[in-house]
């Protein structure tokens, strides 16, 4: 197959990506019951065609298939988990394109959460995308782009279950006059990264050790290059802090055929569920106190600051008409701004803001 070719999808498979995370995942429990590995790996609830099942134009839009099935299975499980369903806000971008936002908010277990899926399409104006992936595009032609995303945020109630963010995407750059042949240009980008406002040990080395492995399966350079790339991309410069422990981040992915990066992103995205629903298991019970309330507020706060000042995801879809509320809709529900906040020495908090100003190697 010609690299160029648009993705699409082979027959999906959604086995476990590691052994220890499903027994991990089978023993775990919170207040709504058990959570059963099934609840992962059962696709009878969505059902995601494969390639044979689908026409040649689907094939062609595999990633913004695969994006709303994700969607799906994403809020069926979290909805489970927390006993409360997430709303669902289909939307028109006048320009070309749709996104369907849906939103749990005031939850049992999540004070917020969103998982949000959207597909832009126009003609190309964006002359930074040009620049940096140094094209040569001929005199005369139009282009036209097509982005598809999926974002998954996570903000639990309890102040020592972390915070989370995943985001998985796809663009391509195609002649204007021959919508239906390869791409100019395309890539992949995405990752998910762990935002505790208490970082647990257990919880971080866990959550990379099912990001490399997912990663080492198509490339042992990635984890290595992806880690670090997440480190210097959530980065507060003016607060010389990190907004978490860090994961995976990667943009601009097109060293690989098409299909097989295709794979790579939809293996990532269950790893994403492998690595975060263990980890919250264990701690959405755990007692606090109002001082630790307040200092998950705070590291909240410091979310919302990269968010509006840093993200290059939020600046991009603001500045492409992208819907505000539903960009803005990964901001958690409450967050505080105290003046020259200090943490006490010794403290709980301290100790973690000392590993937010210096990320780690976790494995």
């Amino acid at each position: 197959m010609d690299s160029k070719k648009r993705v699409f999808s082979d027959s999906a498979d959604y086995s476990d990506i590691s052994v220890d995370s499903k027994k991990r995942l089978n023993s775990s429990r919170s207040s709504s019951g058990k959570i059963d590995i099934k609840s992962l790996t059962n696709d009878s609830d969505t059902k995601y065609k494969s390639s044979s099942e689908r026409s040649d134009i689907e094939d062609r839009d595999g990633m913004f298939e695969y994006n709303k099935y994700m969607q799906k299975k994403v809020c069926s499980i979290l909805s489970r988990f927390d006993g409360n369903e997430f709303s669902y806000d289909k939307w028109l971008r006048e320009e070309g394109g749709y996104g369907i936002t849906r939103v749990l908010q005031n939850g049992r277990i999540f004070e917020k959460s969103c998982v949000n899926v959207s597909v832009m399409e126009g003609e190309l104006k964006l002359e930074s995308v040009v620049k940096r992936k140094g094209l040569n595009l001929e005199e005369g032609v139009q282009y036209k782009f097509k982005v598809a995303g999926l974002t998954i945020v996570i903000h639990p109630n309890n102040p020592f279950a972390p915070s989370t963010h995943a985001n998985y995407r796809y663009f391509e750059l195609f002649r204007s006059d021959s919508p239906d042949e390869n791409p100019v240009i395309y890539w992949f980008g995405g990752g998910a990264d762990l935002n505790p406002a208490y970082v647990i040990d257990e919880d971080a080395i866990f959550f990379h050790s099912v990001h490399k492995k997912v990663c080492d399966k198509y490339d042992k350079r990635y984890y290595p290059a992806f880690k670090k790339w997440c480190d210097e991309y959530f980065y507060l410069p003016n607060r010389g802090e990190f907004r978490g422990i860090g994961g995976i981040f990667f943009d601009d992915l097109d060293d690989k055929p098409a299909e097989e990066l295709f794979e790579f992103v939809k293996d990532a995205s269950k790893a994403f569920l492998y690595a975060y629903i263990p980890i919250i298991s264990r701690r959405i019970n755990i007692p606090y106190q109002k001082k630790h309330k307040e200092w998950q507020l705070v590291r909240r706060g410091r979310s919302v600051e990269f968010n509006l000042s840093f993200d290059r995801g939020t600046k991009f879809g603001i500045s492409t008409s992208v819907r505000t509320e539903s960009i803005l809709s990964s901001l958690p529900l409450n967050c505080i701004f105290h003046y020259n906040y200090q943490t006490t020495e010794g403290s709980l908090e301290e100790s973690s803001l000392e590993i937010l100003k210096n990320p780690r190697d976790w494995i």
